[in-house]
C-alpha cells in the first residue's frame, strides 16, 4: 500500500481522501469495539477513540514520523495471512506455536487484540498506558530473530535465553558475552538486545520487575522515603556503603552492604483480573462458595465477617482484593552448615478458591530480605514499602480491566 500520502499537506484533497481509505482500513483490520488506537503525534497509538475523533486527530496532528507500517491498526496481520497464503516473502513467518507470546501478552498486559486468538473482541476503551504497553509489546513479539527466521520471536527467544540465564545461575557478564557471540554467529541483521540491561527492560515491561532499596546492615534503616538520600544510619551510625582507603564513606563505588528487594505488588493484582485464567475467580468469596456455616475457607471466619461489618463500603463490592501475608526465613546455600537465614514476605490472594489461593503459582513475593541473621522484630523495617503501595490502594484504589466482564473498574 502506498503511504506517500502521509507526508503530504493535510489540507489537500488527496491527503483527506487517502485518509478515509486509512481509516477504512484500520476499523476493518485493528478496531477493538468501535475504536481503534489512534496514530497521531500527541496520542502516539496509545489512545483509542472513535472513527470521528481518529479523523479529527490526523487532519490537524499529522502521524507519528515512521509509523508506516500500521502495526497497531492490523497490517502486519494481514501481511503474515497473504504469505502464508501465496508462499513468499519478506514478511515475518509463523511463529514456533509451542511459544505461546501473545498469550502471555494477554495475561500479562490485559488487553486484547485482534491479532490474538480470542474468540471475541473487547467493547470498551482500555486504560492509555496498557493500551501504549501492550503495543509496545505485541511489536516486539511480532519481530522476528532475524529474518525469515522460522521458529523465534524477539520476545520467545529472550524469553528462552534469560530462563537459561536463570537455571544456570550465569553472570550478568557472562551474558552479555553471550549475547555478542550470538550476534556475530547468527544471520546479518539479529533482533538482540546488546546487554542484560536491556533485556531487563523488555521484561519490566510484562511486569516482572522489581526494585532494590539499600539497607543498614544492622537492620535499623531502610534507604528508602524519606531515608533515600542519607549515607549513614541514623541509629547505630554505620555506614550505607562499603569503604575503603581511597574512598572510606563509599560514595564513589556504592557497594552496599546490604540490599532489599522489592517486588511492586499493583501491577500482580492487576493481572489476576487482566488474565482470561484467574479473573472470574476473582469473586469466588461472594458468588462461588458454599455458606452452610461450615469453615472451609478464611471467608467464612467470625474475623472475615467482623472485617466487613467494620468496613461496608470495602465489602459491598466483591471485587475489592483480600490478602494474607506470611513470612519465614530459609537458607539459600541447601547447607545446614552455613548459619545464614534470609526472609520471605510473601502474599496469598484469599479472593480465589482455597484450592488456588493456597498453591505457589497464586504466591506473589513480595519482599526478599537477605541474611545472614534473621531480621526479627526489625522486619516492620523492610516492611514500608509495601505498606505504602497496600496503604495507596486501601486509600486511593487503581483503576484496572476485568477479562471476566470485559469493563474497566
Amino acid at each position: 500500500m502506498d503511504k506517500r500520502w502521509m507526508s503530504m499537506s493535510r489540507s489537500s484533497d488527496e491527503y483527506k481522501a487517502s485518509l478515509e481509505d486509512f481509516l477504512d482500513f484500520a476499523f476493518t483490520n485493528g478496531s477493538i469495539g468501535e475504536m481503534i488506537l489512534c496514530p497521531c503525534v500527541r496520542c502516539g497509538n496509545g489512545v483509542f477513540v472513535t472513527r470521528e475523533q481518529a479523523k479529527s486527530h490526523l487532519i490537524w496532528k499529522e502521524f507519528i514520523k515512521g509509523y508506516t507500517q500500521w502495526l497497531a491498526h492490523g497490517e502486519l496481520s494481514l501481511n503474515l495471512h497473504h504469505t502464508s497464503s501465496h508462499g513468499s516473502s519478506n514478511e515475518v513467518p509463523p511463529l514456533n506455536p509451542i511459544d505461546d507470546m501473545q498469550g502471555l501478552l494477554q495475561d500479562a498486559v490485559g488487553v486484547l487484540n485482534q491479532n490474538l486468538d480470542v474468540g471475541e473482541r473487547l467493547e470498551t476503551e482500555q486504560p492509555n498506558i496498557e493500551a501504549e504497553k501492550f503495543c509496545n509489546l505485541i511489536n516486539v513479539s511480532k519481530q522476528p530473530l532475524y529474518p525469515d527466521c522460522p521458529q523465534f520471536s524477539k520476545l520467545s527467544f529472550l524469553v528462552r535465553l534469560l530462563h537459561i540465564k536463570r537455571l544456570s545461575k550465569m553472570p550478568d557478564s557472562i551474558f552479555n558475552t553471550l549475547l555478542d557471540l550470538l550476534g556475530q554467529a547468527l544471520p546479518e541483521g539479529v533482533n538482540l538486545p546488546n546487554s542484560y540491561y536491556e533485556a531487563k527492560k523488555i521484561m519490566k515491561e510484562l511486569g516482572l520487575g522489581y526494585e532494590k532499596y539499600d539497607a543498614c546492615p544492622n537492620d535499623c534503616t531502610l534507604y528508602w522515603g524519606k531515608d533515600e538520600s542519607k549515607i549513614k544510619c541514623d541509629t547505630c551510625k554505620h555506614l550505607r556503603w562499603e569503604g575503603t582507603k581511597d574512598d572510606p564513606t563509599g560514595e564513589k563505588r556504592k557497594v552496599s552492604h546490604k540490599v532489599l528487594w522489592h517486588f511492586p505488588l499493583k501491577p500482580r493484582l492487576q493481572r489476576l483480573f487482566m488474565s482470561s485464567k484467574t479473573a472470574s475467580f476473582m469473586k469466588w468469596h461472594v458468588e462461588g462458595r458454599t455458606k452452610d456455616g461450615r469453615m472451609r475457607h478464611p471467608t467464612d471466619t467470625l474475623v472475615w465477617q467482623s472485617f466487613d461489618y467494620q468496613n461496608p463500603e470495602f465489602a459491598k463490592d466483591p471485587r475489592n482484593v483480600r490478602l494474607g501475608l506470611a513470612s519465614d526465613g530459609f537458607n539459600p546455600f541447601k547447607s545446614m552448615n552455613v548459619n545464614h537465614s534470609t526472609w520471605l514476605v510473601v502474599l496469598m490472594p484469599y479472593n480465589l478458591p482455597p484450592w488456588m489461593c493456597m498453591k505457589q503459582p497464586y504466591f506473589m513475593l513480595s519482599l526478599l530480605i537477605p541474611g545472614p541473621y534473621a531480621p526479627g522484630n526489625n522486619i516492620d523495617v523492610y516492611l514500608q514499602p509495601l505498606i505504602a503501595e497496600l496503604k495507596e490502594l486501601w486509600d486511593v484504589g487503581m483503576t484496572t480491566y476485568n477479562a471476566s466482564s470485559k469493563e474497566n473498574f
